[in-house]
């Protein structure tokens, strides 16, 4: 599956937080907004320990995981030093104020 699928607005997702795309049969993506209104989408899996990244702290460009504390740069999916992995990210575009991801196509 390589297609765009529509997710939802950018007003829907909360302003430095996330909201869950839910997979069946597979990990669910979590989209996320930062207080610039930029879009992001990555698995809603840390790499650490499996902790809902869609429940984390949103600072900047990051998410800070809420089990343990760890990293993720929203923008690659790969984990802050001096932790290691990569949650893996997914393309987002958003057009006229709606919120695309395309599935199939993961980095990382």
């Amino acid at each position: 599956m390589n297609d765009w699928i529509r997710v939802c607005t950018v007003e829907e997702i909360p302003a430095q937080g996330a909201r869950v795309l839910r997979q069946a049969g597979d990990i669910d993506i979590a989209v996320f907004r930062t207080a610039a209104d930029e879009v992001f989408a990555l698995r809603d899996r840390c790499p650490h320990k499996g902790g809902p990244l869609s429940q984390g702290l949103v600072h900047g460009k990051t998410v800070t995981c809420p089990l343990h504390s760890w990293t993720i740069e929203l923008d690659t999916g790969n984990v802050r030093a001096p932790d290691t992995g990569c949650a893996g990210h997914l393309p987002v575009r958003v057009e006229a104020g709606e919120v695309f991801v395309r599935l199939g196509r993961r980095h990382g």
